[in-house]
């Protein structure tokens, strides 16, 4: 007989405790289906969490369920709703033989499916964690969470601008105040270390592109609530357009995708002094190029929020914005509504 294991859950987040559990189940059943409930716990949607196991395990049966039972009760009436659901998506003729989880629930769903209960590190000793730990403060529990989790409870805030407008002063700024790391503008030091006559070539764009996300990847796994960014592939692309007329297809699309990469941006404005350093164009230049990104800006459909003024008002400005804040929310709405 065909063994199937089946366990359901928020996994509001995703942590090595589940992770414990559906790698013990791998080892034991023929087949797994995890089902993922919808919650409010936490903001992360439901297809994302459900990514994540995936990912992490593309031989599981992922079901998300959308429309199931909310939160977990000792009460009959919602344990016959939640075993009711829960049978409702098996596909016809599927039996499922082992039932597995690590909390009181396994009793009823066990017994309702027919299943062995079969609990998982019930005490928590292999792996001492709990979503709502995690949930409470993931940095200090940042061990028992995988990478492809973490860097999506990490709000990512990307500073845009004309050179010389202050970004990389106040992106470092803010991280040594939020006590979080930081992704430096990883064009500036190819640049330094490659032109040519103050050039470089066209193919040098998306070595920069890559180099910029692989060093935000790197910052974000070390990130403790905030990244924060300075500039991105849009201002690369610009770049390339300004010094070849054109920009190579792999920029082209990581500019594209960079779109839905940060869940802030701000865009610091040209009023403070110019610092006219060897590298850079002149403050004409920058008036232009700054002029442009908004252009580009409102041709990708991306809000940006202004800064103006001196750092502390800068920095100000976005304290305000994170206080009011959460990922995963229709953060602009808000804004209008209010």
């Amino acid at each position: 007989m065909k063994k199937l294991g089946l366990t359901l859950g928020k996994f509001a987040p995703f942590h090595k405790g589940h992770q414990y559990m559906i790698e013990t189940a791998l080892q034991e059943v023929d087949e797994l289906i995890v089902v993922i409930y919808e919650t409010q716990v936490m903001p992360v949607p439901l297809h994302i969490r459900a990514g994540w196991i995936r990912k992490l395990y593309p031989t599981v049966r992922v079901i998300e369920a959308w429309d199931g039972p909310d939160g977990y009760s000792d009460d009959r009436e919602h344990e016959i709703r939640e075993e009711q659901y829960i049978l409702g998506l098996l596909q016809e003729g599927e039996q499922v033989t082992h039932f597995y989880s690590s909390e009181f629930y396994g009793e009823h769903m066990s017994r309702a499916l027919g299943a062995v209960d079969r609990r998982v590190d019930e005490a928590r000793k292999q792996v001492p964690v709990s979503a709502t730990m995690i949930r409470s403060n993931p940095y200090q529990y940042r061990k028992f969470v995988s990478d492809l989790v973490y860097r999506d409870l990490i709000t990512k805030v990307v500073f845009l601008g004309a050179m010389s407008t202050g970004k990389s002063t106040l992106t470092e700024a803010l991280a040594r105040k939020y006590k979080t790391a930081f992704a430096s503008e990883y064009g500036r030091d190819y640049w330094a270390e490659h032109q040519v006559d103050r050039r470089i070539g066209l193919e040098a764009f998306d070595e920069i592109a890559v180099g910029h996300i692989e060093r935000e990847e790197r910052a974000l796994l070390e990130a403790d609530r905030y990244l924060f960014v300075d500039t991105n592939a849009i201002t690369t692309y610009m770049y390339a357009l300004d010094y070849h007329g054109r920009a190579p297809e792999l920029l082209t699309r990581l500019a594209l995708e960079n779109a839905q990469r940060y869940d802030l941006v701000f865009l610091c404005e040209d009023d403070i002094p110019y610092d006219d350093t060897w590298d850079r164009s002149g403050e004409q230049k920058r008036s232009v190029f700054h002029k442009q990104i908004i252009a580009d800006l409102l041709a990708r459909r991306i809000p940006y929020i202004p800064l103006k003024g001196s750092l502390e008002e800068r920095i100000r400005k976005v304290d305000e914005v994170l206080a009011g804040f959460t990922s995963y929310r229709n953060y602009y709405g808000e804004m209008i509504r209010c």
